[in-house]
């Protein structure tokens, strides 16, 4: 990382808005009081004591950044299905749809491509709420629609950031424990394992540089906390970043440029090589 680690090793430090005395444009927040038993929230209120409503706020003025940060919340369960399911048949759907829209008779190509385009729909909003309003969503309800890549969360839920002791775990523990490493074991095609973690640190850290162009004020806890991600387990030793506005060389290739009219994107561990040149994102 090109600037200063902050000395808290716990992670970057994002205000708790509970305890925040600046005025919530939306009202006061309800109190963090107990009903009838000991330890039960109030209602409409997360066990972390974060309101519903507050985590669907958050949720709703991230995906204004872009596609991939755009979660469907509530609304009626047809037309999706637990994500799980789709991770324990291996995304076939997905797989193909994408090696047919690249014209690629490599299976392997459309589950690697597949797989980083859900990575960056699971990082983008986990890592926009997280810096942006100090709430980290909760994606143990995720769904998938029943046609294409789309996530919903049928009822939103979250802890605030700043009472989590090990940011980085925390969001570790949602998007690559919770989620694509389930779907890495789900895959019936064979895809090399460090490829797709490769993938997995493109998506977050291109999630990462999404973010900061639209909020250069949260450089600070942004590039920290996407630097302790890039150093914890899985995601270790996949690539680096480059530059300050969170440019990327990832040490493995997405396969893109195997497609015909494929090319080696930006952050490409290929890209330096006389075979080719950098091209853009899939």
């Amino acid at each position: 990382m090109t600037g200063p680690r902050l000395p808290d090793a716990t992670g970057p430090r994002i205000p708790d808005p509970a305890r925040s005395r600046v005025p919530d444009p939306a009202g006061p927040r309800p109190p963090c009081t107990t009903e009838s038993r000991p330890g039960d929230p109030p209602p409409g209120t997360s066990p972390d004591g974060v309101p519903a409503a507050e985590v669907g706020a958050a949720l709703r003025d991230v995906a204004g950044l872009g596609g991939f940060f755009a979660v469907r919340l509530g609304g009626p369960d047809g037309g999706w299905h637990p994500v799980t399911e789709s991770y324990a048949r291996g995304f076939p759907d997905l797989v193909a749809a994408t090696a047919a829209r690249h014209r690629s008779p490599e299976a392997r190509l459309g589950a690697s491509i597949a797989q980083l385009g859900h990575a960056a729909r699971l990082w983008s909003p986990v890592l926009a709420c997280t810096v942006l309003h100090g709430i980290v969503p909760d994606l143990s309800g995720l769904q998938r629609a029943d046609e294409g890549p789309a996530l919903r969360l049928p009822a939103p839920a979250g802890r605030y950031a700043a009472r989590v002791p090990r940011l980085a775990d925390e969001l570790y523990g949602i998007v690559m424990t919770g989620q694509l490493e389930v779907l890495r074991a789900g895959l019936r095609v064979k895809v090399a394992p460090r490829l797709l973690d490769g993938n997995s640190a493109s998506a977050l850290v291109e999630a990462g540089r999404a973010i900061l162009a639209a909020h250069p004020a949260a450089r600070e806890p942004l590039t920290v906390l996407v630097d302790d991600l890039l150093r914890t387990r899985r995601l270790a030793g996949t690539g680096r970043v480059t530059g300050p506005a969170l440019t990327f060389r990832r040490r493995s290739c997405c396969l893109y440029y195997r497609a015909p009219a494929g090319a080696k994107c930006g952050d490409c561990g290929l890209a330096d090589r006389t075979d080719g040149a950098p091209g853009d994102r899939p």
